[in-house]
């Protein structure tokens, strides 16, 4: 059985795409950071967290966590949660770069046998004027995306550049690294 620790729908589509049966659950995790903890070390830690919090529930699966932590100039940029909060987001990053930390773990729960993985994805934001962060704002409502800015929709157009080693990563959940953990665990995807 494969179970996802995560009430995220773009994680739900993302995992769909393996074309794997799963399970959702919620995990229940206290997503703080840490005082002095560095953001992707909280993303990896939070993955960790979030499949250990949910395999209790099932004792013969294989539970993924994941968790997101965008970073500018060594700053957590978290969800916003609102139109203001996201303009202010915005704002910061026009015309410069950040890293977003992705990260995934995978739990054994019959084993024991946790397997975990850090996948940063560095974005270039275009210079970004503010009657285009109040339209796309308007359009996008990305109140629940750690950045502001969704690549996976109308985002796309306020991003420069993307470098990383994962297109999925940027979006919530590394595809590529989950299938390399699946495949050491036996159970191929394809």
């Amino acid at each position: 059985m494969l179970v996802l620790a995560s009430t995220s729908a773009y994680r739900r589509e993302l995992l769909a795409r393996l074309r794997l049966p799963f399970e959702v659950a919620a995990p229940q995790v206290d997503e703080t950071p840490r005082p002095g903890e560095p953001p992707a070390q909280t993303a990896l830690r939070l993955a960790q967290d979030k499949a250990r919090a949910v395999a209790s529930r099932f004792p013969q699966a294989l539970v993924i966590g994941s968790d997101q932590v965008a970073e500018l100039d060594g700053e957590r940029l978290d969800k916003p949660g609102s139109h203001e909060r996201a303009r202010n987001q915005l704002t910061l990053l026009s015309g410069r770069a950040a890293v977003f930390h992705t990260a995934v773990a995978l739990l054994n729960s019959t084993t024991g046998r946790m397997q975990a993985r850090m996948v940063p994805t560095r974005v270039r934001f275009r210079q970004i004027g503010a009657a285009q962060i109040e339209a796309y704002l308007l359009k996008e409502q990305p109140y629940d995306c750690a950045g502001s800015a969704k690549s996976e929709g109308l985002g796309i157009a306020l991003i420069e550049a993307i470098e990383g080693d994962d297109p999925t990563a940027l979006i919530g959940l590394p595809l590529i690294a989950l299938t390399d953990m699946l495949i050491a665990e036996g159970r191929p995807v394809v």
